[in-house]
């Protein structure tokens, strides 16, 4: 530990604010350097009372001026940033859910930059209404009466049973008030939006009997929620949306659904666990449902409401829907993306969520190959564990936790000691572009899936310089 007239020394040593600002570029704003600059130098300071620096190198001119300018660059990087998504998670929350490809982004591109007909009816010239823009495709793709688009699929939920069941009982099976992302549950919402949940069954099973036994006079809605993010398995019981449905009619209480992820494309042909659609919930019966516009959809961040069109016209009018209504910029990118929708093919082919999920595993292991020969070519074997992994891919968003996407990744490790795996997995999240992997055996992976084509040489690239700087 340093005495006090040796830390007064170092101190001394600090170089002047003055003197860095000198050497500053001046296409930085002059606020923003200042603020740098003191920000720097007051944890210099702190570092010093604190014995973290003991050494008059750690405070030369030049070091200290190039931890400004790096500070600085920080600074004037936006936050939100791309990435590259290596871990095999398809729909990852927490990497901004699905894709959208370049020909969408062009139709919100020219939304963004020139006035539009978001609430002007071409046709009457007058005053129209925001949601006519999406509202007819998504009954022409559902089959439904009509149709609401919200921000997301929580505000969908409140919108909805806030404006049918607001003082009013809801009906909902134990084991289906679910918890998502976010700390976001069922039995929450329901009681921000005025409405009292009843619950019925048990955890693992729910008979047709615990609903009729519960409706009463204050009974306004029967509810079923997707058990999207998680699974019951054994010994279990659950109503079918047909059974649900015929004792609301006998009753005549509406039935509405929450299918969380939601779906417009039936996946079983292609080895997915049976995921209801949409179109297969109001078939059923059901006289709204909703979900997200952002997960299995495929699209931009939205909640969807689709049902039956007195039901939907009560929500309408709801004035909290004006709280939770969707910009002119998601509804761009989701009618891009419903339009797709009207060929099953196609949209198969052509949003990425889609193209990922239904990606073969021969496929995956082209991709590897591939992308092991761009990181030998650029790295070779000496300083790297270089090889394949077969893994498990995930279609997450909440979606499907039981769903197996066999997948090949690359995995590297590296060979020198000082370079631990812990120190090149947050090396490549320190990119310009960052890159997100997973962990693995004491290695790194790069699962092929959700890495876009472009993406190989970034990554080959990345590695070089993470390995490289030793």
């Amino acid at each position: 530990m340093k005495n006090s007239s040796e830390k007064k020394e170092l101190l001394k040593r600090i170089p002047k604010t003055d003197k860095l600002l000198e050497n500053l570029t001046d296409t930085i704003p002059q606020r923003l350097r200042l603020s740098v600059c003191r920000r720097v130098l007051d944890e210099l300071r702190r570092k010093i009372l604190s014995d973290e620096i003991k050494k008059e190198s750690e405070l030369s001119f030049e070091r200290v001026l190039k931890r400004v300018q790096d500070e600085l660059n920080r600074a004037m990087r936006p936050s939100l940033r791309p990435v590259v998504n290596a871990t095999g998670v398809v729909v990852h929350t927490n990497l901004g859910r699905s894709l959208l490809t370049k020909e969408i982004f062009e139709e919100i591109f020219d939304v963004a930059v020139n006035y539009s007909n978001l609430e002007y009816d071409l046709e009457k010239g007058k005053r129209g209404s925001r949601y006519s823009h999406v509202e007819a495709i998504l009954c022409e793709l559902t089959g439904a009466e009509a149709a609401l688009v919200v921000n997301n699929n929580a505000a969908a939920v409140l919108l909805t049973l806030e404006t049918l069941a607001k003082g009013k009982e809801v009906i909902v099976s134990r084991g289906e008030l679910v918890e998502i992302g976010g700390s976001f549950r069922i039995p929450d919402v329901m009681a921000r939006s005025g409405a009292i949940l009843r619950e019925v069954g048990a955890t693992n099973r729910t008979h047709l009997r615990d609903y009729e036994n519960a409706i009463n006079e204050n009974t306004a809605l029967l509810m079923k929620v997707h058990q999207s993010n998680f699974a019951v398995v054994g010994f279990t019981k659950k109503v079918s949306m047909k059974e649900l449905k015929e004792l609301g009619k006998r009753h005549e209480i509406p039935v509405i659904e929450d299918l969380g992820s939601g779906n417009l494309v039936d996946l079983t042909p292609y080895g997915f666990i049976h995921e209801p659609t949409v179109q297969e919930s109001l078939r059923a019966g059901a006289d709204l449902v909703t979900f997200s516009g952002d997960k299995m959809l495929g699209g931009p961040q939205a909640g969807i409401i689709v049902g039956k069109r007195d039901l939907v016209e009560r929500i309408k009018k709801n004035p909290m829907n004006r709280a939770v209504r969707i910009d002119k910029l998601t509804l761009a990118g989701l009618e891009a993306v419903l339009r797709i929708y009207r060929d099953p093919k196609k949209a198969l082919k052509e949003i990425p969520t889609l193209r990922m999920l239904t990606m073969s595993f021969e496929e995956t292991k082209r991709r590897a190959r591939r992308l092991l020969r761009l990181i030998k070519a650029k790295v070779g074997d000496e300083a790297l564990e270089l090889g394949y992994r077969d893994t498990t891919s995930r279609v997450g968003g909440g979606a499907m936790p039981l769903q197996v996407l066999k997948s090949r990744a690359v995995f590297i490790k590296s060979a020198r000691r000082e370079l631990p795996v812990s120190l090149v997995e947050k090396r490549l999240r320190s990119e310009r572009i960052p890159i997100i992997t997973r962990i693995e055996d004491e290695g790194i992976i790069f699962d092929t899936r959700t890495i876009k084509d472009e993406e190989f040489k970034l990554i080959a690239d990345s590695i070089k310089r993470v390995i490289e700087k030793g």
